[in-house]
């Protein structure tokens, strides 16, 4: 009889895949084209760029160059850099001539949203980008004019200043940035300028200097290139940011015999293989056992494994994917979805209900599931949902939270929501700001790690049946020691509306636990205001960023005329809210207060409250409205 086991499981499919793969490498070094990018290699024809090549290629290919160019669009192709669309104009050997025609829209209009651009490009270890003609230019907000004023006026800086909320020094015989410490509130940006500064009056104004047309070079690195041309990928690894070369094999279409020859070895080997396989998995639990005992070696399932195991002691209950099926009557009752799962309604053998979140497949090391679990499980607070378990079967993967019976905040406090849906009163919002400062207050200071959530929204907050809100969803969450004031962390993470500027702009201070600040004050202001703060369907152009509006109420002493305010008790909840909403949307973070004076705002005496500088970050013209534009993490 014959006895399998799950060592010889392991090797006869480590035998397997080799034997595959040696048949696909052998034949590809005998016919000397070794993988499906040799035709990438080929020159292209894109309009008045004429003839193109590495490391261009047309947006129609996949992974064939390091710069995409549309070639489709008329009368001018577009290149496409860091999310940045731009005309290409002409091209030499050596550099290309763009255009952003947004600049050239700002510089038309003589607008100050020019000054919220930064033209520059980040590092790649495959290729090099040169931007020729950059005036450099130090931006410095007003409300600390004073300490930047006499920094530049001494190294002989000219100044512009027309735009209400900054200041702009430059110096158009420096091209480069300078290497000294920037006073506070002052960060550099780079703009375009023409190519004939000198032939241009310094008298002329700053937007006569400026132009919408940029030189671009570039250098491609020699490993990028021997990789590319041996038919590999130039490629960044994410963790260490340096260069990496992957390849794909592939069969050749040339010599038909020998391709056929190849087919039917590979034919006969998988048939060999699955008849084996048929053989020794006759009974579907020993198949199951064995399946999941080689899914176990994958990389991901390996890390979460080795988690849960570093972290028994604050992990909840496991749960079996049967056990997870059983609760949610083989999910029967589905209350809502995202972009990580479905979440579905169950009830636990004691008949106490949850709420199940059933994931996705997930990718990599599962760093969501990580978080989620890992964040949750050190938290014991009236205003954080409580995880009651989780399942971590192979693939099959769910979180099991408390239930909360209202759902989320997201369903109450818009416009738009429902007729089955009530609204609430003012003393119930304020409760519920409250609450969620609380529950803040204890994950930046009462846990023994601090935790920053980094998705603060509507969304993310549920309403249990008294309406006690409490904060959910810590798949973006970061676990840091109490004594780290800025955090690292690659690209952006949150959601667009909510996420703090200098997550998106590094030079505007470092991420730290005021980045959940500022989202806290974005989320609230849309509890006040009914609405999303940037609006553009308003009536009145002044109403489109709610913020803006409200800020001009407040410095004005003002009504804030809004809606459903019915005495004097609730009016002063609502002005609370707005204060401490704007103190907590400052741009530069170290003006911004932590949770635990958030919270000392909404439970003090109004009258001891100060107006907030003006937020930045903001514009009263329809077409003006600042947007930052990023992918949700």
């Amino acid at each position: 009889m014959f006895l399998c086991t799950k060592g010889f499981i392991m090797d006869l499919f480590s035998w397997f895949f080799v034997y595959i793969f040696f048949h696909f490498l052998c034949f590809d070094s005998a016919q000397g084209q070794t993988t499906s990018h040799s035709s990438c290699t080929e020159e292209f024809q894109c309009g008045n760029l004429r003839n193109l090549s590495f490391p261009f290629y047309k947006s129609t290919q996949l992974d064939c160059g390091l710069c995409k160019v549309d070639c489709d669009v008329s009368p001018n192709p577009i290149i496409e850099l860091e999310r940045v669309k731009y005309q290409a104009l002409d091209k030499s050997d050596v550099f290309v001539r763009l255009q952003d025609s947004s600049l050239g829209e700002l510089l038309k209009n003589s607008s100050c949203l020019i000054f919220e651009k930064n033209v520059s490009i980040s590092f790649s270890p495959s290729i090099t980008y040169r931007l020729d003609s950059l005036l450099t230019l130090y931006k410095c907000y007003r409300s600390q004019e004073s300490t930047h004023e006499e920094f530049f006026n001494s190294e002989s800086y000219q100044s512009y200043n027309v735009c209400e909320s900054f200041i702009l020094y430059y110096n158009t015989s420096v091209n480069f940035v300078q290497e000294f410490d920037l006073p506070s509130g002052c960060f550099f940006i780079q703009l375009p300028v023409s190519r004939s500064l000198e032939a241009k009056s310094n008298n002329s104004g700053l937007f006569h200097l400026l132009t919408d047309e940029l030189i671009l070079g570039w250098t491609v690195s020699d490993e990028c290139n021997q990789c590319y041309y041996a038919g590999g990928r130039c490629q960044t690894d994410n963790t260490t940011n340096k260069f990496h070369c992957a390849y794909t094999f592939v069969l050749d279409a040339g010599n038909r015999k020998t391709k056929v020859i190849v087919t039917v070895a590979v034919f006969l080997s998988c048939c060999a293989g699955i008849l084996i396989l048929l053989f020794c998995f006759r009974k579907r639990t020993f198949w199951y056992k064995c399946l999941m005992f080689w899914k176990s070696k994958t990389e991901d399932h390996q890390n979460i494994e080795a988690f849960l195991k570093n972290n028994e002691s604050y992990a909840p209950k496991r749960y079996t994917y049967s056990e997870v099926k059983e609760m949610t009557t083989r999910f029967k009752n589905k209350l809502g979805q995202g972009g990580y799962g479905n979440v579905y309604r169950g009830s636990l053998q004691n008949g106490k209900h949850v709420a199940v979140k059933v994931l996705n497949e997930l990718k990599g090391s599962g760093e969501e599931f990580i978080n989620e679990v890992a964040s949750i499980s050190r938290t014991s607070h009236v205003n954080i949902v409580s995880l009651v378990g989780f399942c971590f079967e192979g693939r099959k993967r769910a979180l099991i939270y408390e239930f909360m019976p209202n759902g989320s905040l997201e369903k109450f406090i818009y416009e738009e929501r429902s007729d089955r849906v009530c609204q609430l009163d003012w003393p119930i919002l304020y409760q519920i700001a409250l609450g969620i400062a609380r529950g803040l207050e204890y994950l930046h200071r009462g846990c023994t790690t601090r935790i920053l959530h980094f998705d603060i929204k509507p969304h993310n907050i549920l309403l249990d049946e008294d309406f006690c809100p409490k904060i959910s969803d810590f798949g973006l969450a970061k676990l840091c020691m109490k004594k780290e004031s800025i955090v690292s962390m690659l690209g952006a993470r949150g959601t667009i509306g909510y996420i703090a500027p200098e997550i998106i702009c590094r030079n505007l201070g470092g991420v730290s636990h005021k980045s959940d600040v500022y989202s806290y004050g974005m989320m609230v202001l849309e509890m006040v205001g009914g609405r999303k703060n940037v609006d553009v369907g308003v009536d009145r152009t002044s109403e489109i960023y709610f913020p803006h509006w409200l800020y001009r109420r407040i410095e004005l002493d003002e009504e804030l005329q809004l809606i459903g305010i019915m005495n004097e008790e609730e009016k002063e909840c609502a002005r609370k809210m707005v204060m401490a909403s704007l103190w907590c949307i400052q741009t530069d973070p170290s003006s911004r207060p932590s949770m635990s004076k958030v919270v000392e705002m909404l439970e003090g005496n109004l009258d001891f409250l100060q107006i907030p500088p003006k937020p930045y970050l903001y514009s009263s013209s329809r077409t003006e409205v600042i947007s930052l534009e990023v992918e949700p993490a």
